[in-house]
């Protein structure tokens, strides 16, 4: 009992300093790892066995590729292109959502969001309207659609890796058609929220000067990885390397192009610019769940929501679904996710539910629930303050209004259509 208290007190205390000192979540979460591994809560082996090594392979390859993707200007190259052929500045907007939507299905949403800043800046001005909301639909766009493949955001790779699902299972699983399909319904639906979050702003789209991509190389990268990972989820048995090894060298493979084409070598420089921190951070944090793990407070966390659902199988989905997204509305997804994979494992045996239902519904409510808030989500979290910097008022209401029913719109759609093919 000792032990559970002692746990949970940490992760509690650590949880508190993660919120509010966001911007250095990494450092308050290795400081609880210190402090578990010198009261001998976790040993040093435990500890390095707790990482998963697969989804930090696949973030820090995945920070490769985007990187050099970004840097080709062919996301700055679309984005203009397909905005400039529209003659409405709403369906301009909508068209930028859409392509940042589609971009965080294999990029990163922080990327995603930094690349398209300019692209959607230049638009308001030139409209002469207030750039906020689109800003706010770029952001919560970028993250729906991370969780719909297996290298679209963290929490999609903490969950594939959590069950040895390969590329082609975010697709189709078990002959029923998987998170791809929930999470695109889900951004079909949401898509009419923006559309009259923007039907304010009817004017007529002014000439946008065109962007000039660098090269098509990265892109073909891009697309040569995403081969690979299918044709690996097929031949699994044949190619013996998971996602994270792909990933990591399409990576060394978009650097060394960089390099070639740059003539720059600075490696410093270049590693810098990537975003290490949250790499870190994930690390910590599977060391940090691991004690929860141990402790045994998993397990109790399990029980109580199976209580509580009654046994009914229906209800603990929505419970699951329910919880995850009001909690990811205010502090970060992915210490969550990892603590209730485990969670979801043990109410799965408990209930006999499809092994998929409550994962499923799990990094649904996770991921989507960040949208509701402008510190749910790291991208929410960039966006806004890029506004800031630009001398734009946003207000935490202001971003709620369209992120709430953005949110509930995505998740019931998403959510119906897992219970469908998975209940």
């Amino acid at each position: 009992m000792l032990t559970k208290i002692i746990a949970l007190v940490i992760f509690v205390v650590t949880y508190f300093f993660i919120i509010r000192h966001y911007e250095k979540k990494q450092i308050v979460v290795w400081i609880a790892v210190a402090i578990l591994l010198l009261t001998g809560m976790l040993g040093i082996t435990d500890a390095i066995g707790a990482i998963d090594w697969n989804v930090i392979l696949l973030y820090f390859g995945m920070l490769l590729v985007s990187e050099v993707f970004l840097y080709s200007k062919m996301p700055d190259f679309l984005a203009v292109y397909f905005a400039s052929k529209t003659s409405s500045t709403m369906v301009a907007m909508l068209i930028v959502c859409t392509l940042a939507s589609a971009l965080s299905i294999l990029l990163e949403n922080v990327a995603v969001v930094l690349l398209v800043a300019p692209i959607a800046l230049s638009i308001a001005k030139k409209c002469k309207i207030n750039p906020v909301p689109l800003f706010i639909g770029i952001a919560i766009s970028s993250n729906l659609q991370g969780t719909a493949t297996l290298i679209g955001d963290p929490p999609s790779m903490l969950l594939g890796s959590y069950l040895s699902m390969n590329f082609n299972e975010f697709f189709l699983i078990d002959g029923k058609p998987g998170m791809f399909f929930a999470v695109q319904l889900g951004a079909i639906v949401s898509l009419i929220v923006l559309y009259f979050a923007f039907k304010r702003y009817s004017g007529k789209m002014p000439k946008i000067e065109k962007e000039k991509y660098i090269s098509i190389v990265p892109a073909l990268f891009v697309i040569a990885l995403v081969a690979a990972l299918i044709v690996s989820s097929f031949l699994g048995d044949l190619i013996p390397l998971n996602a994270g090894a792909w990933c990591v060298i399409f990576g060394i493979l978009c650097y060394a192009w960089y390099v070639s084409h740059t003539k720059d070598t600075k490696v410093v420089k270049y590693v810098k610019k990537l975003d290490w921190q949250t790499g870190l951070f994930l690390i910590g944090v599977f060391i940090l769940v691991a004690s929860l793990v141990s402790s045994g407070i998993v397990n109790d966390v399990a029980g109580i929501m199976g209580t509580l659902s009654g046994n009914s199988i229906l209800l603990a989905f929505i419970i699951i679904v329910t919880f995850s997204v009001l909690l990811s509305a205010f502090i970060d997804n992915i210490p969550y996710l990892v603590i209730m994979l485990p969670v979801a494992q043990s109410l799965t045996d408990q209930l006999g539910a499809n092994p998929y239902l409550f994962f499923f519904g799990l990094l649904l409510g996770a991921s989507i629930g960040g949208n509701v808030t402008p510190i749910g989500a790291s991208a929410n979290i960039v966006s806004m303050g890029i506004m800031k910097r630009e001398g734009y008022k946003t207000t935490f209401g202001g971003f709620v209004k369209i992120g709430l029913p953005f949110t509930i719109a995505s998740v019931v759609a998403s959510s119906a259509f897992i219970w469908i093919f998975f209940s």
